[in-house]
């Protein structure tokens, strides 16, 4: 019987039926057994050890070396949209197919990219906190309502988030490096500089390349305006960690929201910060995305390997 091995952690928690579908299809099912993010060396050891025809993924290292000793692998189904955790040129190399969930995590990772926006501006996480140490200080903050928020990244997510944002009656400008034809009204098309210059709010949404690497910078946060906020729910390394921490000190930006980090699990400087908020990349972490997105996962894999 072929073997479809899971490796992402939480697969099948909140809803059996992609798990059930697979075991119908004809698949012998394994889980990743350690509850949490593999290794390299753990998903090598999974993969040597049962040889699977597919394996729907998360975002542990899917490297070169790892694919390299797949030998009989066919399909690798990722639940959620990044693909920097996939050796992508070994894969084709190997003929590999290689499949993400481009639809699912888009509501999830826009609407917390939203709350964060609130949170940031009513300072909830840092009230939250002093309470919680015996404190009672009445965090004065600001309105979401009529703010300049900057959106990087006019995709699937930057698009959900430019739409939850019209009840605010915020000004909305983006940049990507498409030429976008057919915004919504107010909002516009506009380069970088201009966007951070002016922005009380500029949230990412872009996938991580070598070429997106610290995509924001120190020049990048030294070009924006004094005292907006940051909002990274995208793909951790398009911000220059260091770099934030020292713009967050000095007093240049008001403040940081940060759902995916260069390392994970984060332990880093911005951790001392009572200006960030920090998450443990739970953007697509919500129920009913989460169920969508397993079952698109089960959907591609099955029809690529022929079991619909």
């Amino acid at each position: 019987m072929p073997t479809i091995l899971i490796t992402t952690s939480s697969f099948g928690t909140h809803d059996t039926t992609p798990l059930d579908r697979l075991t119908r299809s004809g698949f012998e099912v394994v889980r990743n057994p350690f509850g949490r993010r593999l290794t390299e060396r753990e998903v090598s050891v999974l993969i040597r050890e049962h040889a699977p025809v597919g394996i729907v993924a998360g975002v542990e290292p899917l490297t070169g070396k790892v694919l390299e000793g797949a030998g009989g692998l066919k399909v690798i189904s990722r639940c959620g949209i990044g693909l920097d955790s996939v050796a992508l040129d070994t894969a084709a190399r190997l003929g590999i197919s290689v499949l993400t969930t481009p639809d699912a995590p888009v509501v999830p990772v826009a609407e917390l990219t939203l709350g964060m926006m609130l949170s940031l501006l009513r300072g909830i996480h840092r009230v939250d906190s002093r309470i919680r140490c015996g404190g009672w200080d009445r965090h004065m903050g600001g309105l979401l309502s009529g703010k300049t928020v900057g959106i990087i990244g006019y995709g699937r997510v930057g698009a959900c988030v430019q739409a939850l944002l019209g009840p605010f009656r915020c000004r909305v400008m983006v940049s990507d490096p498409r030429c976008l034809s057919s915004l919504p009204h107010p909002c516009r098309q506009v380069p970088m500089d201009e966007l951070l210059a002016a922005s009380d709010i500029v949230t990412i949404h872009v996938p991580y390349t070598p070429e997106t690497r610290h995509l924001i910078n120190g020049e990048g946060l030294s070009a924006m305006k004094k005292g907006a906020f940051l909002i990274n729910a995208s793909r951790g390394g398009l911000v220059d960690e260091a770099a934030l921490h020292h713009a967050l000190e000095s007093g240049t930006l008001g403040g940081a929201a940060l759902d995916t980090f260069e390392e994970e699990p984060y332990k880093g400087v911005l951790i001392g910060l009572e200006t960030v908020l920090l998450t443990a990349h739970i953007g697509s972490y919500a129920k009913e995305g989460r169920v969508m997105m397993e079952k698109e996962a089960v959907d591609g894999l099955l029809d690529l390997l022929g079991r619909t």
